[in-house]
């Protein structure tokens, strides 16, 4: 690095700190309002829900998120070659943000307007764009974390992020379960939940609009698509155990091979209503919020390779012990147990990404990381919606922890933590 480009970096190293208390209450406000709505999408209870109401189909259910996983497969790169020869990154992060919350509010007004076959086509659609949106937006919002926040400060920042909206969340569900599931309001109480989603996302994008964000000192020059799909080999090949984390990291994403279907499962053993939806559903985001704040504060402490690996085995425990669960107390416990695992393993696996390596290259890195997860989770909901119809739910479950463990066993023995590089 010139003399010149040492210069720069420091310069943009002392901006980073001036502003850091704004960047840090921007990403909690966000986190608060925006990641609220998300869970609600998220969670594998209101949408697999909703799909089965309306389908009756396990199929069905496993195409829907097998769309959106398939949207997030197709558009990381893409989001790369978008923002890596940009000096600053949150005006693309705003309005890609703003095109991913427009498909919640479509899912909304298709459930509130159409008939149900026609919503099913609807929603699966809405989905695989929400998925296409919220891939770009990935990577151009771990980058602006990346960027804005030094590393030893974000464990604390992401748990705090999940806590806040994982108290909310918790509180919203509880509410759209009880109150608009239940009450089928507005003709479609799963319709008024997305409504809700998407208030309350919208609310949180506004906050990203205030992070005082430095220019980069240095950027890539402009690129296709095509161009940085070519140097993937040798980004690969330049960092053994950033590729050997980035397997196991795709391996451990065929554990959402289960995801869309615990609720189903659940539903098939013990009879659950709408408030129960609801409280389940609060049990499994306030699980993953509580979870993440002890999970940021041991990141920052040891690093996001033991959360990793935690996190995970905790998340394939919870998926076993959902087998032998009749009682819903128990069903509970499992749902939060699933909420702290899956919470836990998705802030590390995020996190890590970034410590691999320059920021020069990171935007590429996060891209191709979350590009092959969530071809895997396409790739899995789908496979997992034929499996759970022609053979069972437990075979679902089973081909999911089995790929987990063999993620465990690689990053155990062969990815130390990068952090100590």
């Amino acid at each position: 690095m010139s003399r010149t480009e040492e210069t720069a970096e420091a310069s943009f190293a002392v901006e980073v700190r001036a502003s850091l208390r704004r960047n840090y209450i921007a990403h909690l406000c966000h986190g608060l309002l925006g990641q609220t709505g998300m869970r609600l999408i998220n969670a594998p209870t209101f949408i697999p829900a909703y799909v089965f109401a309306i389908s009756g189909s396990e199929l069905a259910v496993g195409l829907a998120r097998g769309l959106q996983y398939l949207g997030m497969f197709l558009s990381p790169v893409v989001g790369a070659t978008m923002i890596e020869h940009r000096r600053r990154v949150v005006p693309v992060a705003l309005w890609v943000g703003a095109l991913m919350r427009v498909q919640i509010l479509g899912m909304a007004l298709c459930g509130l307007l159409l008939a149900p076959a026609a919503s099913l086509v609807a929603t699966c659609i809405f989905l695989g764009l929400f998925g296409t949106f919220l891939g770009v937006q990935g990577v151009a919002f771990n980058f602006l974390v990346a960027k804005v926040i030094p590393v030893e400060r974000r464990g604390v920042l992401m748990g705090l992020r999940n806590a806040l909206s994982g108290l909310t969340a918790a509180a919203v569900a509880i509410y759209a379960g009880r109150v608009l599931v239940e009450h089928d309001v507005l003709g479609n109480g799963y319709a008024a939940t997305f409504l809700l989603a998407f208030v309350l996302t919208s609310c949180g994008l506004v906050m990203i609009a205030f992070v005082r964000e430095p220019d980069s000192p240095r950027v890539r020059a402009v690129s296709r698509v095509s161009d940085r799909l070519r140097d993937l080999p040798e980004l690969l090949r330049s960092d053994r155990e950033f590729t050997r984390y980035f397997l196991a990291r795709a391996l451990a994403v065929m554990g959402r091979i289960a995801v869309p279907f615990y609720w189903i499962y659940a539903q098939s053993r013990i009879e659950l209503s709408g408030s129960r939806l609801g409280e389940l559903t609060a049990a499994f985001v306030l699980a993953q919020s509580v979870g993440n704040l002890i999970w940021g504060a041991v990141a920052d402490r040891r690093g996001f390779r033991v959360v990793f690996l935690a996190a995970l085995g905790l998340w394939m425990l919870s998926s076993l012990l959902l087998l032998r669960t009749t009682t819903y107390p128990g069903l509970m416990l499992v749902f939060a147990g699933l909420g702290a695992g899956l919470g836990g393993f998705q802030m590390s696996a995020q996190s890590l990404v970034l410590e691999f390596g320059s920021r020069h290259n990171l935007p590429l890195r996060i891209a191709v990381a979350n590009s092959a997860s969530e071809l895997v989770a396409a790739v899995g909901a789908v496979a997992g919606g034929v499996l759970a119809m022609t053979v069972s739910l437990e075979a679902v479950f089973g081909v999911a922890v089995v790929s987990q463990a063999i993620a465990l066993g690689i990053v155990v023995t062969s990815v130390r933590e990068p952090r100590g590089r």
